[in-house]
């Protein structure tokens, strides 16, 4: 189960269709991106979209009906020409991708002429104090909640390269510091969780080539990220400057 830019209440109807056949998960881990922290206009949209319950209730045959459309007429047609060759395929044949090259294609040219088409997150500054995201207030404790104490949740804020941290209260440094006073208040004091920031001045965030562009960064990262998650909570004495724990188990 898998889908790409998954919104809040998006990844918790999967979460819980997930639960409902696997009610006890080792571990849940929840990235909070701007997903989960940004809003407003030109952010991340408030209007929920529609949910496929046919997808997973009620009888199989009953999903053709909602597949008679022309969308999956373009879909089929779009697979035939994968499967002739004639056209590129953009995912696996099990669904999943990835959305960053391999190391080994990385040059620092290559990531320069993506970096150059990001910046800060121009927005006004905030008339007044600012309070965590509708979605973030409404989903996170459904999250949370969703799985018994028994699971380890990882609850973690993912790096973004140094040139998109904006000015310290500007709008979007805002709304990410009420987002981070949020998911603390929430899960700060839940038992088996560890709540861990990545998104710091250090030597992830701070060097261009952990990233493809300023949002994404490389699988090397990602490996380092993962050994750094097992680190924090195998060992919560180590000290790391790739991270901060905010609280943990």
């Amino acid at each position: 189960m898998a889908m790409n830019n998954a919104q809040p209440h998006e990844q918790y109807r999967l979460l819980r269709e997930f639960t409902r056949h696997h009610p006890d998960p080792k571990v849940l881990m929840v990235d909070i991106d701007r997903a989960w922290c940004l809003y407003g206009p030109k952010q991340v949209p408030l209007n929920e979209e529609p949910w496929s319950d046919w997808i997973y209730q009620g009888s199989p045959w009953m999903g053709y009906l909602h597949m008679a459309n022309l969308y999956a007429l373009q879909e089929a047609a779009n697979e035939f020409m994968v499967q002739t060759g004639l056209h590129h395929e953009h995912y696996g044949e099990d669904g999943y991708t990835s959305f960053v090259g391999s190391d080994a294609s990385y040059t620092r040219a290559r990531a320069d002429r993506l970096f150059v088409h990001w910046g800060p997150d121009h927005m006004r500054p905030p008339p007044g104090p600012v309070a965590a995201a509708p979605a973030m207030q409404t989903y996170l404790p459904l999250v949370l909640h969703a799985v018994p104490d028994t699971t380890l949740r990882v609850i973690w804020f993912p790096p973004v390269q140094a040139i998109r941290h904006n000015p310290q209260g500007s709008m979007y440094d805002s709304m990410f510091s009420a987002c981070h006073r949020y998911v603390a208040s929430v899960a700060g004091n839940m038992p088996n969780t560890l709540v861990i920031d990545f998104d710091i001045s250090g030597p992830i965030v701070n060097d261009r080539d952990m990233f493809w562009d300023p949002i994404h960064y490389r699988l090397m990262t990602a490996d380092r990220i993962m050994n750094d998650i097992i680190m924090a909570f195998h060992d919560r004495a180590y000290k790391s400057a790739d991270y901060t724990v905010i609280s943990g188990p």
